[in-house]
């Protein structure tokens, strides 16, 4: 073998490593940061008809939390591009959008006229928003089967890309 094609596959290994082992992505696209993987705050919301949702519902499967606001003009752009990609999720990753302290008809009023599909979480007095600490709007967080956070995905990002789908379609199998 060529010392020109050695280098390359050196490199090529260097880069693509991290982004993928295994299955698990250990780097991703940008703007998802790697955690810890302490326990997943508690979530317990009145949902837009009123029903009360728990995140341990959810317990046994990859879980995506989403904290947006319809003032929040990063959230206003990226809303679209997650109902996209939401529509692919099927079983292997649950959607819980959560709308950070506002009223329920400003809630469903944005969701109505942008993701009609999604339906959202009501945090309006922002207490559940304040235990997850999402440093803004909007932020995902990825929870693992295990009720452990996994990834966090600050401000807006192009969920329908296929970096993003390509990242989505490989959480499952973590």
């Amino acid at each position: 073998m060529s010392r020109m094609l050695r280098i390359g596959w050196v490199l090529l290994g260097i880069w693509a490593g991290p982004v993928w082992s295994g299955a698990c992505p250990t780097a991703a696209p940008p703007g998802l940061i790697a955690l810890d993987g302490r326990p997943a705050p508690g979530l317990r919301l009145p949902d837009l008809d009123g029903r009360t949702v728990d995140l341990k519902a959810f317990r046994g499967r990859w879980v995506m939390v989403h904290f947006w606001a319809s003032w929040c003009a990063p959230c206003r752009r990226e809303m679209p591009a997650l109902a996209r990609a939401a529509a692919g999720f099927g079983k292997d990753i649950a959607l819980v959008l959560v709308n950070t302290a506002e009223t329920e008809e400003e809630a469903f009023a944005f969701l109505g006229a942008v993701a009609p599909d999604l339906p959202s979480l009501l945090d309006r007095d922002g207490s559940a928003t304040e235990r997850w600490q999402p440093r803004g709007l909007p932020a995902s967080f990825f929870v693992d089967p295990g009720g452990r956070l996994r990834w966090i995905a600050l401000g807006g990002r192009p969920w329908d890309s296929p970096a993003y789908a390509r990242l989505l379609a490989r959480i499952p199998a973590c």
